[in-house]
């Protein structure tokens, strides 16, 4: 069964829209990079999975059915929105107890998630003391309470080193090896490309794109060559098919073979004759150049 699935979903906020008749699936099995610019809808789309916000029109369903009417819904979804939104004066520990007192979890769950997130040396510290990444990991561990088959992450790098970045990597992996479906929201673009098996794109409230990475960044983006010679002007009249892009051409209808044999029986020397992969992050730009809220 698809773990998640917007239809038609649509949200105003005092006549403003924020999401506009928007339809998706999420499976399990994979992780699920849900990206757009800011404004776009991302946070208010998640907050009407998991049933914070209504619908203005359409429905959201998890499992099957809306949020409010699962059984035991921290054994079904396990989600972080907001880091912050935790009582300061009470420690890591006594606060994964009340969730998991609150929702029928056995206690003993709370030392093993603090174990995996890696928050067992401070767990007895007050969290209102904790830096932005140690709250990201204290939200991850109140995801992970129930061992939920689902898990929804908002932003879950912000705040983290490059040591918690790769570790929410592998976990957000490892997590959907194992059967389970993870939907995550980032503006990272990098992370993404390593994380996301498929992507949802959307951009002032709609549907952009619903696709692997590698067909997004297929259609959405094409690699070319990077030449640079001293004698750039003259590789330019040689191969004709060059785009000047301040100290180099760019030439997408030509192979390196192509362009480094031509120049060479002219004798013209290259600096540097590199074939440019396409990256997620840009045709992420190219795909939403139009959807952005302010544009500098």
């Amino acid at each position: 069964m698809t773990a998640i699935r917007a239809v038609n979903l649509h949200k105003r906020y005092a006549g403003t829209t924020a999401v506009a008749d928007l339809s998706f699936a999420v499976e399990p099995g994979r992780v699920t990079g849900f990206l757009g610019p800011n404004g776009s809808g991302k946070s208010t789309t998640m907050r009407m999975i998991l049933g914070l916000d209504r619908p203005s029109g359409g429905t959201a369903l998890v499992d099957g059915r809306p949020y409010h009417e699962l059984r035991h819904p921290l054994r079904k979804v396990g989600a972080l929105l907001d880091a912050k939104a935790v009582h300061g004066g009470r420690s890591a520990r006594n606060h994964l107890l009340a969730v998991a007192q609150s929702n029928g979890l056995p206690a003993s769950r709370v030392n093993e998630v603090l174990e995996t997130v890696g928050l067992r040396e401070v767990a007895r510290r007050r969290v209102g003391g904790f830096s932005l990444g140690m709250s990201q990991r204290l939200g991850i561990a109140a995801a992970l309470l129930g061992d939920p088959e689902i898990l929804i992450f908002d932003e879950p790098v912000n705040g983290l080193d490059p040591d918690g970045i790769l570790w929410i990597r592998r976990l957000m992996r490892r997590l959907a090896a194992e059967g389970r479906t993870v939907f995550v929201s980032s503006h990272l673009m990098s992370e993404m490309a390593q994380t996301a098996d498929h992507l949802i794109v959307i951009g002032r409230g709609r549907l952009i794109a619903d696709t692997s990475v590698e067909e997004f960044i297929g259609r959405s983006s094409q690699g070319y060559v990077r030449v640079r010679s001293p004698r750039l002007a003259e590789v330019a009249e040689l191969i004709r098919v060059g785009e000047p892009n301040g100290d180099h051409l760019r030439v997408t209808a030509m192979s390196t073979l192509e362009i480094g044999t031509i120049t060479a029986r002219a004798g013209i020397p290259l600096e540097e004759l590199t074939f440019v992969q396409p990256s997620l992050e840009a045709a992420y730009m190219e795909l939403t150049k139009n959807s952005l809220e302010f544009t500098s």
